[in-house]
């Protein structure tokens, strides 16, 4: 079962909304306000135990088991109102506001040197064919017969080329201790780590950078201690004490940083701390008369679109870490999700922010949908990428879960077609939820990942559309590209969504693809980040990188960097062929975002990581020669900090140095991101 789930469709969750709605009149008859919960019921929470899905569903679950449980907690809470969660809302505000399912998430096992769950990953079998292990994706299980003679051709890589990382380190640096602050802290924390792999799993995020140095080197400085706070007012006693002894901390999230945010300054000799939000995962409340919900920072992406699902609303903030990322994380960064065009980027969802710095707690005193009073200090905090403070609770405007969901899919006969195509759909603001255009390397990667045809009839289907593209359209196989689509919205809204996209790509010399290729695309998302892994396991090191540009010069960028990357790998002494390729995305008006994928064969390479950085930061230097920006959501971090100023000018870098003196003048914040706070000692993470 795919990520997002349309709940309307499952019988099951149908059932429980049933269930639940008629114990709460029974409980409470004269509170029959459709959709919220009464003082009465609030009194002793009628919280009903939904599904906790896990992205992908665990297919081996059993429905009735989860279905008695969710029941016997259901009951429970009838029969015992006073064994409420605590955070519960009183009675005045629950007379609009509906409470949601904030049971503790599963904890899952995560890769220590390598991107996301230990069960699931890119191996090869006896056949010699690359499968995916697991159960949680749609992928896994499922042999993919063509995907390594196309990373053997194309990436110029075999499976001989085989590279073993090292085992997990026995020993670690002996943590540097603050005896007054640990003492101060006391009993303002779940929990607090010492441990050697914990710290050093909150080290670093996930550059290919950082997974080099896990497989193959070491870091310079680690945390000396991990922090779990379980409140908002845990942060703030921590954050007080750290600003009074003198403690660096280290604001944590998902950990899926590609801007070594989360890397250590090398030079620092002060106790770091890593500040671990995952505690504090609640959605605290949900009102829906105002369409909005005040949730707490730690929330992991697909947890936070699970509980929301449950009640029948979303956020619509869907990035590619969704199932690892973390709201507050979503907000230091300035992220931006796959269905941007329908819910914006986590700027426009955002309404409000209570955010602790070391010289005190700021929010807004209230949730208006605009607000004229100076500049808008709450842009200070997004994209503050932890050099501020820390994100506690954020609310963010939500929707009722979409009546409609479709994929689809275009076929285009060259980039350039596809590239003129999805500006006049940005122009003319056709988007659907979501579209983006894959170049022709990447196209044939895809179509590389496709599993074998399941019987005579999948083949000949397979072989009759290939004929149709390549002999009747004249498409050359070398140049076609493809646009996936998702539709959101009402029967009414999809369809006529369907029919301009459809009509638009015509003018182009697009041609719709079926569905399922829509939907395959959609969600190989999910699964890049495991290739990046087999990668490394084939001696290929590889990485992805984005910016935003106007249109006039997407199609130029795209290709000039293409050709930059190819000229640096030749000057740094690469001679294989390297994976080069490139898509567009989000969309505006003016513009759009463009991802940058690169990789090549360091077989017998000396430094290659040294060679890659290098090749990474001349490309990036071609795109803002270009007119293009420094990211579009990643962020800054420090592996781009270099070129801030060029994008923001020097007045800018003495604004935020300025800021950043007046609300952390001891730089207890001091991950090093962004800018130094004294340019005369630069930071450094390696």
């Amino acid at each position: 079962m795919e990520y997002p789930v349309d709940r309307s469709a499952q019988p099951e969750a149908r059932a429980e909304r049933r269930l639940a709605r008629t114990l709460n009149h029974i409980a409470n008859p004269s509170d029959a306000a459709s959709g919220v919960l009464g003082a009465q019921q609030c009194k002793g929470p009628l919280v009903c135990g939904l599904a906790k899905m896990e992205y992908p569903v665990d297919r081996s679950a059993q429905p009735e088991a989860r279905a008695e449980r969710r029941l016997a907690r259901t009951l429970n809470h009838i029969a015992n109102p006073s064994d409420a969660a605590s955070g519960v809302l009183g009675a005045q505000q629950c007379k609009s506001v509906q409470l949601v399912n904030n049971e503790p998430r599963k904890k899952e096992k995560l890769k220590w040197n390598g991107w996301g769950y230990t069960d699931s990953k890119f191996l090869f079998n006896k056949a010699g064919n690359i499968y995916m292990s697991g159960h949680r994706y749609n992928l896994a299980g499922a042999e993919l017969p063509y995907l390594r003679e196309f990373v053997e051709k194309e990436m110029s890589v075999s499976i001989e080329d085989k590279t073993n990382p090292q085992p997990p380190p026995k020993s670690f640096p002996q943590p540097q201790e603050n005896p007054g602050f640990l003492r101060e802290i006391e009993g303002s924390y779940v929990r607090v780590s010492f441990d050697g792999m914990e710290r050093l799993s909150h080290a670093h995020g996930h550059t290919c950078q950082e997974m080099w140095d896990l497989r193959y080197g070491k870091f310079a400085r680690i945390p000396d201690a991990v922090i779990f706070p379980g409140r908002h007012e845990d942060v703030e006693t921590i954050v007080r004490a750290a600003h009074t002894h003198n403690v660096v901390i280290i604001p944590y999230g998902g950990g899926t940083s590609v801007s070594t945010a989360l890397a250590c300054p090398a030079n620092e000799t002060r106790m770091i701390v890593s500040l671990d939000m995952h505690e504090m995962d609640k959605i605290k409340w949900v009102d829906r008369n105002n369409m909005t919900a005040c949730i707490e920072a730690g929330i992991v992406g697909k947890d936070l679109a699970r509980k929301l699902e449950d009640i029948g609303l979303t956020m619509g903030h869907e990035p590619d870490s969704l199932e690892f990322s973390t709201l507050g994380g979503w907000v230091a960064t300035r992220a931006s999700g796959m269905k941007k065009n329908t819910y914006g980027n986590i700027e426009d969802i955002v309404l409000n922010i209570k955010f602790v710095t070391p010289t005190g707690v700021w929010s807004r005193d209230t949730q208006v949908p605009r607000l004229s009073a100076g500049p808008d200090l709450m842009h200070v905090i997004l994209g503050s990428e932890g050099t501020l403070g820390v994100v506690t609770e954020v609310v963010v405007k939500v929707r009722p879960l979409p009546e409609v969901r479709r994929y689809g899919a275009l076929a285009f006969p060259d980039f350039e077609s596809g590239v003129k195509f999805m500006q006049e759909v940005g122009l003319r603001r056709l988007q659907p939820a979501s579209i983006r255009l894959v170049d022709p390397p990447q196209f044939r990667f895809s179509q590389a990942l496709k599993a074998a045809p399941a019987n005579w009839i999948e083949a000949l289907a397979a072989k009759a559309k290939k004929a149709y593209v390549t002999q009747w359209l004249k498409f050359d196989p070398n140049e076609i590209c493809a646009a996936t689509l998702v539709f959101e919205g009402t029967k009414e809204q999809v369809a006529a969504q369907e029919k301009n996209i459809y009509t638009l790509a015509k003018n182009y010399g697009g041609v719709k693809a079926d569905e399922e290729n829509g939907r395959r695309g959609y969600y190989l998302t999910f699964m890049i980040a495991y290739l990046r892994d087999l990668g490394f396991d084939m001696s290929f090191i590889a990485e992805s990188f984005e910016t935003s540009v106007p249109w006039s010069k997407t199609y130029a960028i795209c290709q000039r960097v293409k050709e930059r990357i190819a000229e640096e790998c030749k000057k740094a002494g690469i001679t294989v062929k390297p994976f080069i390729s490139c898509r567009v995305t989000q969309t505006y008006d003016t513009g759009a975002c463009v991802y940058f994928y690169f990789g090549f064969s360091h077989k017998g390479l000396a430094d290659p990581v040294g060679k890659f950085t290098h090749i990474e930061h001349s490309a990036r230097d071609e795109i803002m020669k270009l007119g293009g920006s420094i990211s579009h959501h990643h962020g800054v971090g420090k592996h781009r900090k270099e070129f801030l100023e060029r994008q923001i000018q020097t007045v800018g870098v003495h604004t935020l140095r300025g800021i950043k003196n007046t609300i952390d003048p001891k730089n207890i914040f001091a991950n090093g991101n962004l800018f130094d706070v004294d340019p005369s000692q630069p930071s450094s993470s390696h």
